[in-house]
């Protein structure tokens, strides 16, 4: 990937706000400063189409559209779009789907930032 940590773009696609802030501040630990918010799937599926970020979080169960739903919108726009699925216990049923849909990688929350910077690490030099 020719993106620059300090040049990506990222989209963290969250119903919880906690979740999102937390993320956020990771992140920005991380060098990563264009973060983008969504609150839900629809909303996630908009910004992706007007930010196209080079890496997704997307929360797995949300108000309006789930993160499969979602996830499944926007790799039918953008194939290539890189989309790491976050799930909660109790919710790792939906990450075959996930997975079947194009998922990237999923993040076990509450998000650790060790698991987000190798995840982050693999992301900017392999891609």
């Amino acid at each position: 990937m020719s993106t620059s940590v300090s040049q990506a773009k990222v989209l963290i696609c969250d119903d919880s706000m906690m979740i999102r802030k937390k993320m956020r501040m990771l992140l920005e630990n991380y060098g990563i400063t264009n973060i983008y918010e969504a609150k839900d799937g629809k909303d996630a599926v908009e910004k992706f189409a007007e930010v196209m970020p080079d890496i997704t979080f997307m929360d797995i169960v949300m108000p309006e559209m789930s993160g499969v739903e979602a996830l499944k919108a926007i790799k039918a726009t953008t194939p290539k779009a890189n989309i790491v699925m976050a799930t909660s216990i109790g919710t790792e049923g939906n990450l075959t789907e996930a997975i079947k849909y194009g998922a990237s990688d999923f993040l076990q929350k509450p998000v650790e930032e060790e698991r987000l910077v190798k995840l982050l690490d693999h992301y900017f030099k392999e891609v």
